[in-house]
Formats: structure tokens, C-alpha cells, sequence
């Protein structure tokens, strides 16, 4: 699929002076790509230091930019709505701030003015497809995607299809088989206009499960323990240049308060299942079969998803669209160390990684899955929000394998498409005015490494918050005092300078305040009708 625009006049190169397609209407539109992994860890990929086979990722990023200071949220639906909207979700009730904000808001639907992504590019002529996880208030084709497929039970990886074949019912098989679909018909039918595919794969999130043949490709990797994998990770992390800081401590007392505690989990799965992130060595020989079993599966899941994604871009190459397509690959959180069992709960004769088990990595190998981070998803240290972001543009984009440690947030994400595009945001939504997007176009960081202005970059979720401002970050877990840390020094959070410096942590304090309740105002216009809204801010097909 060629646009007759691209015939005419090749796309002004990011980084040689480039203009937007508001600025030049001549140029073609780019086709954007979002791909998101749910619970992958910070250095998962193997272009971001991991054994982990990603050939596809690895390329893309060859080809293009991986940012090494990119956020999240922390946490699955929070994420979601900050990507496709551009603003912090505290602002449109899709996550709580903490208690003392009056009147309380009820995290659910959000006000009309938060309008998604897909929904704003209409104007500008794209169609737009969604395939995978949703997790976002409202349904998609009411939000602007043209067709919604390959939506998944998100507490399951087998069962997804309706089809005689055993592998096309594995959720990553499946949600590429869906999205390459819409694809096809996409060039068949509406070849002139740019598509906006939103790719959500529900890999590697709990319960761990795998493909039998992606298992096997790991088998005994991983019994050297996840003390040795995060030492070999953080090595490799240095050369490849993505970050250069020590390896944050293991700790065993922080894991999320919703986890069975390890008496359940033993008497649930079995007696070397393990609770928290202890050293290796003193795990016994069972406990460390069984937990080496584990990562082989959720190093089979990142793989499988990294094969699904050569097989969606194998598609654009055939529609001729490859060059121009903008590609972004990300995760919604940190790894998980979470542990709970849910669904049809979990047999424990059943092989690890089968249809019929109900795992989690558990804590010990989500911080090898976060190297050299600290803790996991649902907190606001880097561990749980700090994200790989692979970008692609081959006809956009000059830079060709750099790194850009920019800090940037999935709030980013929509501004930035808005300005290529040359799409624009209402003025006001149902009597209301919109109010200008959080995020900052990533234009800038294409071109060239470097700052991008912004007051801060902002967190809250379930108590747990953080701030940055510049190389200062200002963090803390629920009900514990803030932390303060120079990331420019520290990316792994170790030397906590809040003793040494109170003036910065009260600094910092005040913002973070005001911009609480900056967000707590916004919420509270165009609240939902009596009765609508969504006390747990998740919906059908959501979980944790």
C-alpha cells in the first residue's frame, strides 16, 4: 500500500530539519505502530541486555532509537489510558489519588475531554485498529478504532481462538494472527489512507504460560539463578551503553500486598515455590529447579511475542508500508512479583507453563527481568515504571542504533503522533474546554539526544509516589517517608540523599502537591451520570 502523496514527494527526514505533515501537507502521513507487552521487564530484550532471543526487537532498534529513561505508570489500566490519551491518568479517573483529596473521585469512566488516540486522528485520515488487551473505560469502537479483534482473556494464554489449530489459540499467536487480518484488509480496501495499529499483547503478565517448543529453546538457562542473570544482564546493559550503575540490593521485605503469603503459595503450588526475593544460594535444590522452570517459561513468552512481531512487520513490508510506518514498542509496567491465583486456579501436577498451571516469575526473578532497577510493578521506583522504548521510522527517522537517554512518559506518545500526523485536539468537549495535553512531543529527542522541556515528570499509584525534576527524583512507597535520589548518579535508586538534603525533598514535596491537585480538578469536570462509574477503574476483561 502506497499513498499517491509518497509518489510524489518523499518524507522530510527527522533530524535534517523536519517538518510535521501540518507543516508540509505534501509529505505523506506517516502509518503509526504501538506495540505494548504487558509486566516485561526493563531489561528483557536482548537490546537491552538480555540472554533472551528478540531478533525482531534487536533489528528494530538497529534500525532506530531506543530510549534509556522512558516511564510508565507502574501499572496495567493506569498505563493504557496515559498512552492513548497524553494525560496523567489521576487527571481523567482512571487511578486514585491518595486519601485527602475532597471530594474523592471514583476511578472509571473518564470525562468526555479525554478523548483516545485514535479517535483524534480521524480528522486527520487515518483508520485505526486495536487487537489484544483493552482495559481502558468504554469499548474501543466508541472510541475511535474503525475495528477492535483478538480481544483475549487476559487470566489466560491458551484458549483464545476458535480454530482447529493448537498454537493460533496461544494468546501472542493469536493477537498477531488479528492484527496482521485487519492489516490485509486495510490494504485492500482503503490503500490511500494511513493506518493506526494498536498492538496489546497480554506476554509475559501472569499466569506464566508458553508454547512448548518456545520452552524447550530455554531449557537450563536459568539454573545458575537470578543472582547470577541479573550480574550477567547489568554487564552486558554497560556495553551495549544503555546504563552504567550498580545493581540495586534484592529486598526480600517489599512485595505486593495483595500476594498469597509463602504459606499459601506452598500449600497451593507446591513446596518450592518462593515468596520473596532471597539470595539463590539459599534456596534449597528443589526451590531452585522449580523457580529456573519458571523464568524458562516467561523467557519463552518474551520470545514468542518478539516472534508474533516479525511476523506483523513481515506484513507491512508486503503492504509496502515498512518505511514509513512509525513504530513504537513498549511495556505497560515493570515486571510483576506478583503471586496470586485466579481463574480455574492451578494444578500442580500439570507441567510448568501448561494450560492448566497458574504462576507467577514471583519476586526474585522480577528484579532480574527489572536489571539493575529497584522493585517491580505497582511501585514508583524504577523497577515498576521505568520502560524499554524502541522507536522505528526508517523514512522519518536519520539516527540509525542510538540511545537517547531523553526522559520521556507514555504521555509523550500522543502529542508526538498528533504532530506528524498534523492532527489536533478540539477545543472543547461537550461545553467543556480540553485541557492542554500533559505529554511533550518526542520530535526533539528523534533528531538528536537531549533535553526536553518539561516541569516534571509525576506519579501516584495505591500510595506508592514519585516525582522527577531534571536528574532529581523524589519517591516512596506507601505510608513509608519520601526517598531522594540523583539519577543521574544513582539510576538504581541506592543512595537515598534525603537526609542530606531536606530543602530539596521539601522542594520537590510541594510540587508533586500542586500538581496533585492540579490533576484532582481536572477529574472532577464532566463527571460520569449517577450510578456509571467503575469502583475497581477496571473493566471485563481486566486484571491485575
Amino acid at each position: 500500500m502506497k499513498s499517491l502523496a509518497l509518489l510524489v514527494v518523499s518524507p522530510l527526514i527527522v533530524g535534517g530539519g523536519a517538518l510535521c505533515a501540518a507543516e508540509n501537507p505534501l509529505a505523506p502521513k506517516p502509518n503509526i505502530l504501538i506495540i505494548v507487552t504487558d509486566d516485561m521487564g526493563f531489561s528483557d530484550a536482548g537490546c537491552y541486555g538480555s540472554e533472551i532471543q528478540t531478533p525482531n526487537l534487536d533489528k528494530l532498534a538497529a534500525g532506530g532509537l531506543r530510549f534509556t529513561q522512558f516511564y510508565n505508570t507502574g501499572r496495567c489500566w493506569p498505563s493504557r489510558a496515559a498512552l492513548l490519551t497524553g494525560y496523567y491518568p489521576q487527571a481523567m479517573r482512571r487511578d486514585n489519588l491518595p486519601a485527602g483529596f475532597a471530594p474523592k473521585v471514583v476511578v472509571g469512566d473518564r470525562p468526555r475531554w479525554a478523548r483516545l488516540l485514535p479517535d483524534l486522528l480521524k480528522s486527520a485520515g487515518y483508520r485505526s485498529y486495536h487487537s489484544g488487551k483493552w482495559h481502558i473505560d468504554g469499548d474501543p469502537a466508541d472510541n475511535g478504532f474503525d475495528e477492535s479483534v483478538g480481544k483475549v482473556n487476559a487470566n489466560h494464554h491458551f484458549g483464545s481462538a476458535r480454530r482447529g489449530d493448537p498454537k493460533s489459540s496461544y494468546s501472542s499467536v493469536f493477537i498477531a494472527d488479528e492484527a496482521i487480518q485487519s492489516l490485509k484488509n486495510h490494504a485492500a480496501k482503503y490503500p490511500e489512507q494511513p493506518f493506526f495499529e494498536y498492538i496489546a499483547f497480554t506476554a509475559p503478565h501472569y499466569p506464566i504460560q508458553a508454547l512448548p517448543e518456545d520452552i524447550a529453546v530455554y531449557k537450563d538457562r536459568y539454573k545458575s539463578g537470578w543472582d547470577s542473570i541479573r550480574a550477567e544482564r547489568l554487564e552486558r546493559m554497560k556495553k551495549l551503553g544503555i546504563l552504567d550503575c550498580t545493581l540495586s540490593p534484592l529486598e526480600p521485605d517489599t512485595i505486593p500486598r495483595w500476594n498469597l503469603n509463602e504459606a499459601a503459595l506452598q500449600k497451593r503450588i507446591g513446596p518450592d515455590e518462593v515468596g520473596h526475593a532471597v539470595p539463590w544460594d539459599s534456596l534449597t535444590g528443589g526451590q531452585k529447579e522449580f523457580q529456573s522452570s519458571k523464568m524458562e517459561v516467561h523467557a519463552a513468552m518474551v520470545h514468542r511475542v518478539d516472534i508474533e512481531i516479525g511476523r506483523v512487520l513481515e506484513q507491512i513490508k508486503a503492504m509496502g508500508d515498512l518505511d514509513n510506518t512509525l513504530i513504537f514498542f513498549l511495556s505497560d509496567n515493570g515486571a510483576s512479583a506478583e503471586q496470586i491465583i485466579r481463574a480455574g486456579g492451578h494444578d500442580p501436577t500439570a507441567p510448568v507453563g501448561s494450560a492448566k498451571t497458574f504462576l507467577g516469575i514471583g519476586p526474585g526473578w522480577s528484579s532480574a527481568a527489572n536489571t539493575p532497577l529497584r522493585l517491580h510493578k505497582s511501585y514508583n521506583h524504577e523497577g515498576g515504571i521505568a520502560t524499554p522504548l524502541i522507536v522505528s521510522w526508517p523514512a522519518g527517522i536519520k539516527a540509525h542504533n542510538e540511545l537517547r537517554t531523553t526522559p520521556g512518559h507514555l504521555i509523550d506518545i500522543v502529542p508526538t503522533v498528533l504532530e506528524l500526523a498534523g492532527a489536533k485536539q478540539p477545543e472543547s468537549v461537550a461545553g467543556l474546554p480540553v485541557p492542554p495535553l500533559h505529554g511533550k512531543s518526542l520530535l526533539p529527542a528523534f533528531a538528536k539526544d537531549g533535553p526536553i522541556t518539561r516541569e516534571s515528570l509525576w506519579w501516584n499509584h495505591i500510595g506508592n509516589r514519585a516525582i522527577r525534576i531534571g536528574e532529581w527524583k523524589l519517591v516512596a512507597n506507601e505510608k513509608s517517608p519520601w526517598e531522594l535520589y540523583d539519577l543521574g548518579t544513582d539510576r538504581s535508586e541506592t543512595k537515598n540523599l534525603a537526609a542530606k538534603y531536606p530543602e530539596k525533598v521539601s522542594e520537590m514535596e510541594k510540587v508533586w502537591t500542586r500538581q496533585a491537585k492540579d490533576f484532582h480538578a481536572l477529574s472532577l469536570q464532566d463527571p460520569p451520570a449517577p450510578g456509571t462509574g467503575k469502583k475497581a477503574g477496571r473493566n471485563a476483561d481486566a486484571e491485575e
